[in-house]
């Protein structure tokens, strides 16, 4: 299924674009890790999968504008794209911090493991929603 997201650019480029966002992703997830177990000490398990996550999509939002996209829809508005990107960041997250519950709470598994298994499902979702509106 193709919705759209690479058409205006070549295959090649498209690929490396994919790829250097999800590289730009694994560093953030990176720094989303360790802010939420750090974090976790000391506060709600909940409250830290939501700072570690504003950690995380900051650094995405640097990565992405300086790094991943060559093409940016509101590159000439940085305030309009910066609040669509975080009004994109507040859908992921709360698909975040409700998988993480659900996963911890009711599935039993690890604060970080339902911190990956949130990460993983909801790559895919902002990936397409940012390249969509923003770039």
């Amino acid at each position: 299924m193709n919705l759209g997201l690479h058409a205006r650019l070549p295959a090649r480029e498209a690929g490396l674009e994919f790829a250097r966002y999800f590289s730009a992703s694994l560093v953030a997830l990176a720094l989303d890790a360790t802010v939420l177990q750090v974090a976790a000490i000391v506060v709600h398990y909940l409250l830290a999968a939501t700072l570690g996550f504003i950690v995380g999509a900051t650094t995405v939002y640097f990565l992405a504008t300086r790094w991943v996209f060559s093409r940016r829809k509101l590159g000439e508005r940085p305030r309009t794209e910066f609040s669509a990107f975080v009004s994109i960041s507040l859908v992921g997250l709360a698909f975040n911090d409700l998988v993480i519950f659900f996963a911890v709470d009711s599935a039993g598994a690890s604060l970080l493991g339902g911190k990956l298994f949130a990460a993983g499902f909801s790559f895919v979702l902002i990936y397409t929603l940012r390249k969509l509106a923003l770039f």
